[in-house]
């Protein structure tokens, strides 16, 4: 195993503190217990926005908290879920008085601690709504979870329900948003190699040389099928038409095409595939109005990359063009 560490049990902790260092700007890092939050918060008035997961995924979450996005992301061991204690600090630390939206990916031990720490903060006297992210159409029911996992999407269902809270609209109104984001998007990747996990210390699955997996999950779980290696547009024309006919998208539509890389993968290659997504939409007469290349939801250091697909309207178009200050997003302001 290379990796670029000192003892794998203080993986999370030494990149928070590395997070603390680097943008001290627009975050304020809590090590104990452990969350990211945005260095004006609570902003009073303003629903608040937390979210979460296992670490390894980054920027998801922690790179995507500042104006305009999340008030708060709790980070937990490498792919594994946080516990609902820093969840709960979260949540009173972004309490402006006008409720807190916890956005979650569809993995069990995310949606059922995030659940346990907003009943503890209802109990405390907090209004807190959650968001199920689901938008991976390759798998249901996977070792992680029950139903559709959560992966590419949420970072559109994080920038989009921020700037929805940013511009003041109350919880109610900024859940109905996240969830109808949430409805329009969707995703599908490929592994071409897996990862290793620091504390494993070997790689979390196996693919020959001349293998990749079809539908891969962001913690290697496997996916639809696995394949002989296949040129980048051939694995694109295999991926497009499972997200494109799952809504369905349908001539005429505006969308957001969003290539992301599993962490592994340059980006030169990323831009092939994107280039072919955005053919295949076009000869279905889907317009392709926004874009987002890069990694963004990261599988630490796996090669493979995701192709996530959101169905625009103006409203929503407003909201993701709107202004957005975090380390990994930053636009208009």
């Amino acid at each position: 195993m290379k990796k670029l560490i000192n003892d794998p049990k203080n993986v999370v902790l030494e990149a928070a503190s590395g997070i603390a260092l680097a943008h001290s700007d627009i975050v304020t890092v809590s090590m104990d217990p452990l969350f990211i939050v945005r260095k004006d918060a609570p902003v009073r008035g303003k629903v608040g926005i937390v979210s979460g997961g296992g670490s390894g995924h980054e920027p998801l979450h922690g790179g995507f908290v500042g104006f305009g996005m999340l008030d708060a992301a709790v980070p937990g061991p490498v792919f594994t879920s946080p516990t609902p204690d820093p969840i709960l600090a979260a949540t009173h630390a972004v309490d402006g008085g006008a409720g807190v939206l916890h956005i979650v990916k569809n993995y069990t031990g995310d949606v059922l601690n995030f659940e346990t720490a907003a009943e503890l903060a209802e109990a405390e006297g907090l209004t807190v709504r959650s968001v199920i992210v689901n938008d991976d159409v390759a798998v249901k029911d996977s070792l992680y979870t029950a139903g559709r996992r959560g992966v590419a999407g949420t970072v559109l269902v994080e920038k989009i329900a921020g700037a929805a809270a940013e511009r003041g609209d109350d919880l109610d109104a900024v859940a109905a948003i996240a969830e109808r984001v949430n409805a329009e998007v969707r995703t599908m990747g490929v592994g071409l190699t897996p990862c290793i996990v620091p504390h494993a210390g070997e790689p979390s699955f196996t693919l020959d040389e001349d293998e990749i997996e079809i539908g891969i999950g962001i913690h290697g779980e496997p996916g639809r099928e696995r394949i002989r290696l296949e040129p980048a547009d051939a694995i694109v024309d295999r991926l497009l038409p499972h997200i494109v006919d799952d809504v369905p998208f349908v001539s005429g539509d505006r969308v957001l095409l969003f290539v992301n890389g599993m962490g592994g993968t340059p980006l030169v290659e990323l831009y092939i595939v994107f280039r072919r997504a955005a053919e295949l939409l076009a000869e279905r007469g889907i317009e392709v109005s926004r874009t987002l290349v890069g990694n963004f939801v990261s599988s630490l250091e796996m090669q493979g990359c995701s192709i996530t697909v959101l169905r625009l309207d103006d409203e929503l178009t407003e909201l993701y063009d709107a202004p957005v200050q975090t380390a990994a997003l930053r636009w208009g302001r």
